[in-house]
């Protein structure tokens, strides 16, 4: 796309983000942030929600015991300070007596308690529930401490607690059964309003235990249009914006009145197959389509090249070099002699989908992965989805193929644990079962040691790529945009927005 073709779109685009805002409204103070973004939250929940767009905003109203840094360190949250046995069995936390519901309850060990006890019960649908299979018991002593009695030594929970979906709720909304109807929360700001796909109004939370924030609310609108949000963003309309269209994200650098915040991020694009669907089901077929797909083309044709090729494993520390992972080269007549081995030397026909809006290369990525699947005798039937369906599907594993945006997160175990441990929460999604990658998750939740458990999630990720349950294809960048007016933003690898409890606006 080039300048000129560019600001057409972009002139032509005025009128709807004109529109889209006006029908939302602005906010009057002018210590209000103005925010767009192009995919609403799917629910409240923030324990069983796994779209991006449904996390980045439940951050922000609830708080988990800890959380990750910009530069993916663990920090306080609910939780001032907290502390393992020797022996790594337990684990100790002290809590914030400032922590506050947005109710005005105090945050005490019993709200924790039960905000555990909810995602560790099955009938929950807890997104990360696996990552708690070590709890055996929690215990209260006092209003602010908090013991988790653990089964083994489980070096990754910590981490895995600094997730959204282990945000702490109020034993009382849990209760009544509250929970996903109303958001009470102990974060920065209190949601207001919500119209879903039109927008919400986010106050401060006085109260809250880490404040005050910069700026007395958040006015999101939501624009599905990426270049109707720029639009906004050019002529003032907003202050803010989160985007994920590269398209859009790449023309920010040219308008003098802005800034982008570009970072790399965790989160990987990736070609999910379906094993337990033939012909998916033979280790063959599945290699033929790893070796098959051009993973460099793919990331070229979507995303304009912003990003890098990786493996299963995208945190720096612990990720192997692409080229050393099986079929990283395309190699279209190994793969035409797999398909052979296979007893598919015809090819066959099969169903891959995708969801609208996010990630937006989600169709570009399909229509290449088809192009090229197609030298090799698979025919692809593209299937677009709104995101709500698309979710519903992929939580289901009602796909031959899904192309999916996963989120990413800093230790190999609470990132994969759930759809490659045999007992994962999500397993029914990968529909793939390893007893060898198994052991290799359970091997590195144990081990202490830095340049053991390398070794062991380096095993992991060759495994992983070689079995081919999914082929994984890139990471790209996080993007957001702002006037200059607005300070204090902090992107991370996580993609998180949860800076902007301190942003302020001139």
């Amino acid at each position: 796309m080039n300048r000129d073709s560019a600001r057409k779109i972009l002139s032509a685009a005025v009128m709807a983000a004109t529109v889209g805002l006006a029908a939302f409204g602005t906010p009057a103070a002018a210590k209000d942030l103005r925010m767009a973004w192009s995919q609403d939250a799917t629910g409240l929940d923030p324990q069983k929600q796994t779209a991006f767009s449904s996390l980045r905003l439940l951050e922000l109203v609830y708080e988990p015991l800890v959380r990750l840094d910009a530069d993916l360190k663990i920090v306080p949250a609910i939780a001032k300070s907290w502390e393992f046995s020797p022996d790594g069995t337990e684990l100790t936390f002290e809590l914030d007596p400032k922590a506050t519901f947005q109710n005005g309850e105090r945050v005490t060990s019993a709200d924790v308690k039960a905000s555990f006890e909810r995602i560790l019960d099955e009938a929950t649908g807890a997104a990360n529930r696996a990552n708690y299979s070590s709890v055996a018991s929690i215990e209260t002593p006092d209003d602010e401490t908090v013991v988790f009695k653990l089964s083994q030594p489980d070096v990754p929970i910590l981490t895995a607690m600094t997730d959204t979906n282990s945000s702490i709720l109020p034993a009382s909304e849990i209760a009544a059964g509250n929970v996903g109807t109303k958001a009470v929360g102990s974060g920065p700001f209190m949601l207001e309003k919500w119209d879903p796909n039109s927008g919400e109004v986010l106050t401060a939370n006085k109260d809250w235990a880490g404040g005050p924030t910069g700026v007395d609310g958040i006015t999101i609108s939501v624009l599905p249009d990426e270049s109707a949000i720029l639009a906004a963003l050019r002529t003032g309309q907003i202050d803010f914006a989160l985007l994920n269209d590269p398209l859009v994200a790449t023309l920010v650098p040219k308008e003098a009145n802005l800034q982008l915040n570009r970072a790399p991020v965790l989160a990987y694009h990736v070609l999910q197959l379906n094993p337990a669907r033939a012909p998916m089901d033979k280790l063959e077929v599945r290699q033929a389509i790893s070796c098959a797909v051009d993973r460099q083309a793919v990331l070229d044709t979507a995303s304009l090249g912003e990003g890098k090729v990786t493996g299963p494993l995208t945190m720096p520390f612990y990720a192997t070099d692409p080229n050393e992972l099986f079929c990283y080269k395309r190699d279209v007549e190994k793969a035409k002699k797999l398909m052979a081995d296979a007893g598919l030397a015809d090819g066959f026909s099969a169903t891959v989908i995708a969801a609208t809006g996010e990630p937006p290369t989600a169709a570009a990525e399909a229509q290449v992965l088809q192009s090229q699947l197609a030298e090799i005798g698979i025919n692809l039937d593209i299937k677009l989805m709104e995101l709500n369906v698309y979710i519903d599907a992929w939580l289901a594993a009602d796909f031959d193929m899904a192309v999916a945006l996963n989120g990413g997160r800093p230790d190999p175990y609470t990132m994969y644990n759930r759809y490659f441990t045999n007992d994962g929460n999500l397993q029914k999604v990968s529909n793939f079962k390893d007893d060898t990658l198994d052991s290799l998750l359970q091997q590195g939740r144990a081990e202490t040691d830095l340049d053991k458990r390398k070794t062991i999630f380096a095993d992991f990720e060759k495994t992983l790529a070689e079995k081919s349950p999914w082929i994984w294809l890139y990471t790209s960048y996080g993007y957001t945009a702002q006037q200059k007016s607005v300070e204090g933003f902090v992107p991370t690898p996580t993609g998180s927005l949860f800076s902007l409890s301190k942003v302020t606006v001139e």
